[in-house]
């Protein structure tokens, strides 16, 4: 289903989107960052924080690691700052691209197994499914962010794939 050009890819993508967001989100203020604004997570930040915790919970499962501290409902307040919250996405995204590039097609083939906090059971899925999920799910909230952002007024970052600086490998 995916192969390990794909990972190093959306590892890639994820960085560079991530880097664009952070740099389009310092323009605003403390007050705005934590606005309600309507989202699902309400504000930017809160956005933010819950798609950095979404990669740490999945990094974690597909690393063999301890998880976040907090569960879902606690992913919304995980850096209750920007610079704290910049700095932790800074690492992640390092995590995740030196995962990306160790990533070989038999890691990609099986089931993972884990228990969902969430869901309040066990789980068992295929590890290639389950990585393309992290990603998809940096993407999906990624765009509220970029919705987010263009109504504060922020010329909100280029999402394409295909703009994707060409400093690596291409799938």
């Amino acid at each position: 289903m995916i192969n390990p050009g794909y990972v190093l890819t959306m590892a890639r993508y994820n960085a560079w989107q991530n880097k664009q967001m952070m740099a389009a989100m310092e323009g605003l203020g403390d007050a705005a960052l934590h606005e309600e604004r309507g989202a699902f997570f309400g504000s930017i930040l809160a956005t933010a924080n819950h798609i950095l915790w979404g990669d740490g919970m999945w990094m974690a499962r597909f690393q063999g690691q301890e998880p976040p501290a907090v569960t879902m409902e606690g992913s919304t307040t995980l850096h209750p700052t920007f610079a704290a919250w910049s700095a932790a996405r800074f690492r992640m995204d390092g995590r995740i691209l030196l995962w990306a590039e160790k990533i070989h097609a038999l890691d990609l083939v099986g089931d993972l197994t884990w228990y969902s906090g969430v869901m309040q059971r066990q789980v068992t899925k295929p590890r290639g499914g389950l990585i393309m999920h992290m990603f998809n799910h940096q993407t999906h909230h990624r765009g509220q962010i970029h919705a987010l952002l263009t109504g504060a007024g922020v010329k909100a970052p280029v999402s394409d794939l295909f703009f994707m600086p060409e400093d690596g490998p291409w799938l």
